[in-house]
């Protein structure tokens, strides 16, 4: 299980955080996040939370895919994510976007290269994980992230690689994305997501507490 800053806390890398947006050091309600798009799903900005699951089929099964997608939506679910291990699921995984009645989110681990081509065949938003960051209480990879996030036009979240509070904001400031999420901090008791919040909201990034 993680905990990532979900719908209502993604925000704006660029956002204004400057004393115009504030009305006696609170963030005004309307300028808390912005929304963004997962498809034809909003989130954040003021956007009903959003029920995410992620399908176990193997990646290069688009029928089975597909299947799970189908029972998902059935069930409730407004967005799902899938893995993409390889470059060669890359084909499976634009069929299944193509055919899926929920927008697809691209669950990639280090290469960029993937990340971005998933982008272009139809990912609604981007899921990476830095594995040499994973584990390693270093922070993330803000040039990785950075990278891919300049060169596609959706939502992307980082993730591995979370050591103490300034990690998130840096995600956040430094590797452009517009979520980050975190695993160990939260399950060892380190941190807790208010403590998250607030280290982002002093180093000027909008989130709701």
């Amino acid at each position: 299980m993680t905990n990532e800053l979900k719908p209502r806390e993604r925000t704006d890398a660029a956002a204004d955080a400057s004393a115009s947006s504030r009305d006696d050091g609170v963030l005004k309600p309307h300028e808390r996040t912005r929304c963004v798009m997962v498809g034809n799903v909003p989130v954040g900005g003021g956007a009903p939370v959003a029920v995410q699951s992620m399908l176990n089929a193997a990646p290069d099964d688009v029928a089975a895919n597909l299947a799970q997608i189908e029972a998902l939506a059935e069930a409730g679910c407004e967005i799902v994510r899938m893995a993409i291990p390889r470059r060669n699921c890359l084909d499976a995984f634009e069929a299944v976007c193509a055919a899926s009645p929920l927008p697809v989110v691209a669950d990639i681990h280090f290469d960029a290269r993937i990340a971005i081509e998933a982008a272009r065949r139809g990912a609604g938003e981007i899921l990476l994980t830095s594995m040499d960051r994973d584990g390693s209480r270093d922070g993330f990879d803000c040039h990785l992230t950075r990278t891919v996030a300049r060169a596609v036009d959706i939502p992307v979240i980082a993730s591995g690689g979370v050591g103490k509070l300034e990690h998130f904001a840096e995600g956040i400031i430094d590797g452009e994305a517009d979520a980050v999420l975190a695993a160990s901090v939260f399950h060892f008791g380190e941190l807790t997501v208010r403590q998250v919040k607030e280290s982002m909201r002093a180093a000027g990034i909008p989130v709701r507490l």
